[in-house]
C-alpha cells in the first residue's frame, strides 16, 4: 500500500506547492488590485505603502512563482521570511497564540513556503524545464569504468 503513497509523493508535492502558490498570490492580487474582496475591507494598498504594499508585491510575485515551479525554493524562502516578519511584527505583539492574534494565516503559509524549501517543487514544476543534472551512470558503465586502469594525462 505505501509503495503506491511513494510512488505518488512527487505529484502530491506538486500540487501542494500549486495550491499554496495559487493561495498566496491570491492574497497579493487581493490587496494590490482589490479584487476577490479587496484588502482589509476592501479596496487597495496604496503603492508604496510600508509594509503592507511591499508585502502584496512578494504575495503575487512568490506565490506565482512557487505556483509554477519557477524558481521554487528562492521564492520559497522569500515569502516564508515575508510571512515570518508578517507574523512577528504584526500579529504576535497581540497574543502570543496564532488562534488569538489571528495570525494563523501567516503562520500556516510560513511553515508551508519553508517546506517546500526544502523539498523542492515536486514532479510538476518549470524548473524541471531548465534542469541541467543528467540521470546517474547505469550499472555496466559505473562497473566499466571502475575496472579500468586510470591513465594519467
Amino acid at each position: 500500500m505505501f509503495t503506491h503513497l511513494n510512488r505518488a509523493q512527487p505529484y502530491a508535492l506538486a500540487l501542494f506547492r500549486i495550491v499554496i502558490g495559487f493561495l498566496f498570490a491570491c492574497h497579493g492580487a487581493a490587496s494590490l488590485f482589490g479584487i476577490l474582496g479587496g484588502a482589509m475591507g476592501g479596496g487597495s494598498i496604496p503603492v508604496g505603502t510600508w509594509p503592507g504594499w511591499y508585502a502584496a508585491v512578494i504575495q503575487l510575485v512568490g506565490g506565482a512563482l512557487v505556483a509554477l515551479g519557477l524558481g521554487t525554493r528562492v521564492a520559497a524562502l522569500a515569502t516564508s521570511g515575508s510571512m515570518a516578519y508578517a507574523y512577528f511584527s504584526v500579529h504576535q505583539p497581540d497574543s502570543l497564540f496564532p488562534l488569538q492574534n489571528g495570525g494563523e494565516s501567516s503562520a500556516v503559509f510560513c511553515w508551508a513556503f519553508l517546506l517546500l524549501v526544502f523539498t523542492g517543487p515536486g514532479a510538476v514544476a518549470v524548473d524541471r524545464l531548465f534542469s541541467t543534472r543528467t540521470a546517474p551512470p547505469r550499472e555496466e558503465e559505473r562497473t566499466t569504468r571502475e575496472k579500468s586502469p586510470a591513465v594519467p594525462v
